[in-house]
């Protein structure tokens, strides 16, 4: 039987690995379920409701597709949400997300047809959207886990596939039998009931307050923070910061391929429609198995090291999609590989974060890694516009996919060598989890 308990060098008697499971997993369960029944059911449903809106309204499809630049329009508050969930806690910023979400999908139930009026309650999703995502529920499992946060992490985060996977057959079904407004109608009981079970389970978060020069006794590698502008500019000076930025942006620069055009480049490149599908099937399962085994190692292994291969590999994918070869077995692996990425670079990125910089100022850091991300979307979205335009084809953007993230990958890597802000090496364990 594994002890629960430990201590550490100064004595301090900490939770073991599965020690940290006993104690807290229902405060994981409570993430996982705050970010499957968040913003993230976006991901799954709202191809669900595309075609009879615009059957009904008779929308174009072109003005549709602008719905994925909202996120974009929302980056300016993103860095005050991280500050507002830093320091009132977890459980109150995204009890703000879980009163507004719910509400807005009744809105999207109400609409008379004006595309206008979609685009703005849209709008209002993604302002609260990182309210009910990782930035509030992964500051949950940063709080409450050390030993096993990168498992954590991967376990909080496998919440939205799986809870999508769940919801999408009965969401379909109810929009087939009854209607649209009755699927819309649906999620905001849906969200409203996962919401608040979320919010009961993570529990209250433990703020530490302290003045000006004073350090925490009961979490010594916590620094005291200043102003929103004074916090920045010592984050911003910190090497680590500057690597995750660069990283998160070419990792997540091909977005645009792997959420809508997968299929596409599956068939370019020889397969039948039918194949294709059962092919680009496989890229969930590359995600979940990038996300459980890249949580596993980041638990055993230093981090950047994680980082090369788990974000490093796909750049062989994205070549493979790119070449003449077009066996299927060459196109299995290729999409596999694909999906390692997009489960790791989530998991990589939070354990990262915590690990780099002063807990009390995680959801402000993460806050500005999550808007590499929403850049990088739009930029892949105009380079691929542009080079099929030009070229008519995919390859071209696949090679720039693949050397982009090899460069992501790198960055990510470097992070092990640069200081930490609270002293120590990043990616390297160096603090106790908030209990």
């Amino acid at each position: 039987m594994c002890r629960i308990r430990r201590r550490t060098a100064t004595g301090r008697e900490t939770l073991s690995y599965w020690g940290e499971f006993k104690a807290h997993g229902h405060n994981l369960l409570g993430a996982a379920l705050g970010i499957g029944f968040g913003a993230a059911m976006n991901h799954y449903m709202t191809n669900l409701f595309a075609p009879p809106l615009l059957a009904e309204f008779g929308w174009e499809k072109s003005q549709f597709a602008l719905i994925g630049v909202m996120p974009l329009a929302t980056m300016v508050v993103l860095p005050f949400q991280g500050r507002l969930t830093d320091r009132f806690g977890a459980r109150f910023a995204a009890g703000i997300g879980v009163a507004v979400l719910p509400l807005t999908f009744l809105a999207f139930s109400m609409m008379n047809g004006n595309i206008g009026h979609f685009f703005a309650i849209s709008f209002v999703q993604a302002l609260v959207g990182m309210l009910v995502g990782t930035l509030c529920y992964t500051r949950v499992v940063v709080e409450k886990f050390n030993a096993a946060r990168g498992m954590a992490l991967s376990l909080a985060m496998t919440g939205a596939p799986v809870i999508g996977a769940v919801l999408t057959p009965v969401v379909g079904a109810t929009i087939e039998a009854e209607g649209w407004r009755a699927g819309y109608r649906l999620l905001a009981l849906i969200s409203a009931i996962g919401g608040v079970s979320a919010l009961v389970l993570i529990g209250r978060s433990r703020i530490v307050r302290v003045a000006p020069g004073e350090i925490d006794p009961d979490a010594p590698h916590l620094r005291p923070t200043g102003t929103f502008w004074q916090d920045l500019r010592v984050i911003a000076r910190q090497p680590a910061f500057a690597l995750m930025m660069v990283g998160m942006f070419f990792c997540n620069f091909p977005q645009v391929l792997v959420g809508s055009q997968l299929k596409l480049v599956v068939m370019e490149s020889g397969a039948p429609s039918m194949l294709a599908t059962w092919i680009v099937s496989l890229y969930a399962t590359g995600v979940v198995i990038g996300r459980l085994v890249s949580g596993v190692a980041l638990d055993r292994v230093p981090a950047h090291y994680v980082a090369i291969f788990a974000l490093g590999l796909p750049a062989v994918g994205f070549l493979a999609l790119a070449s003449p070869y077009d066996a299927g077995w060459i196109l299995v692996g290729a999409i596999l590989l694909v999906g390692l990425a997009q489960g790791g670079e989530g998991d990589i990125a939070s354990f990262l974060t915590s690990r780099s910089f002063d807990l009390r100022q995680y959801s402000f850091v993460f806050s500005f890694i999550a808007s590499a991300m929403f850049i990088a979307s739009a930029a892949g979205s105009i380079t691929l516009s542009l080079t099929l335009g030009s070229y008519g084809s995919y390859d071209v953007f696949l090679a720039i996919c693949a050397v982009l993230t090899l460069l992501g990958a790198l960055a990510f890597f470097m992070t092990g060598f640069v200081g930490r802000s609270g002293g120590g090496p990043a990616g390297v364990p160096a603090s106790e989890p908030l209990q």
